[in-house]
């Protein structure tokens, strides 16, 4: 934590905006089209426009920002989005900026610091036609103006959802005035995303970094080490499955995390 002495005195608000992009993926595997609908009804339930209101809302109460107004809608057949719109607060003399990094709280231990703007929410579950493997996509954004990066509800997004994949980007844009009318193009310092990640996730996923400092750009891809295959079925058991069938869509479902990964069909 800054003391007094050592936070960067503004001239007004700080308005540089800061915005962190979450996407997660599920894979699972669903056979036939009974497996398959029964996929996407659970992803619905489990993912549902209730349940991602209230996953923003938590996010919201991180961050420290009022919320305005709650758009939300259940789509058919599939899917499911969430706009929440949040106001600043005046900074308080004591609220430090956000110059250290560190994991922020899990799900059971929400607390609050920030200022403003916006947070979105968009399911997309889609499925192979004929592969039997099912996706489940969730975007998430939270953009904001004030001196604490929505970096600080990161810990808690990735602990809210079951992950094989996670892609994360955050962006610091416009800039803000010292009172001597210096810019400053960031307010805190940060090397990766990563610095922001608990060790139980460090563990759990591999992590690749490509990141722009001079543009004050950070992009983090994650993919689950430990390739479950149970985890991965849907409404059938790898104990019921024969060996080579096993073998053939393992194979499947780790080509399909492998893609999505790299970005590219291999």
């Amino acid at each position: 934590m800054a003391s007094p002495s050592n936070r960067l005195k503004l001239h007004g608000f700080n308005n540089l905006t800061k915005t962190l992009s979450f996407n997660i993926y599920d894979i699972a595997f669903a056979d036939s089209a009974e497996q398959h609908r029964a996929y996407i009804d659970h992803i619905d339930g489990v993912y549902n426009a209730e349940r991602l209101t209230q996953i923003l809302t938590d996010v919201a109460n991180i961050i420290g920002a009022n919320i305005l107004n709650i758009a939300r809608q259940d789509y058919y057949p599939q899917g499911a989005s969430v706009t929440v719109l949040v106001a600043e607060e005046p900074m308080r003399d004591s609220r430090p900026l956000s110059d250290t990094p560190a994991p922020g709280p899990l799900p059971e231990a929400v607390v609050a610091h920030l200022d403003k703007s916006h947070l979105t929410a968009h399911t997309y579950p889609e499925a192979h036609p004929t592969g039997g493997v099912s996706t489940f996509r969730v975007d998430i954004d939270i953009s904001t103006c004030g001196c604490v990066s929505p970096l600080n509800a990161l810990n808690y997004l990735i602990h809210s959802f079951e992950s094989d994949i996670v892609i994360l980007d955050y962006r610091v844009r416009g800039f803000t005035r010292d009172v001597e009318g210096g810019k400053h193009f960031i307010d805190h310092g940060i090397s990766s995303i990563r610095d922001y990640l608990s060790p139980d996730t460090l563990r759990k996923y591999e992590t690749v970094d490509v990141n722009l400092r001079q543009e004050n750009l950070f992009h983090t891809k994650m993919m689950v080490k430990d390739f479950v295959l149970n985890d991965n079925l849907f409404c059938i058991e790898d104990k019921d499955l024969a060996a080579r069938e096993r073998d053939q869509i393992q194979r499947r479902l780790h080509r399909e995390m492998q893609e999505i990964f790299y970005g590219k069909n291999l």
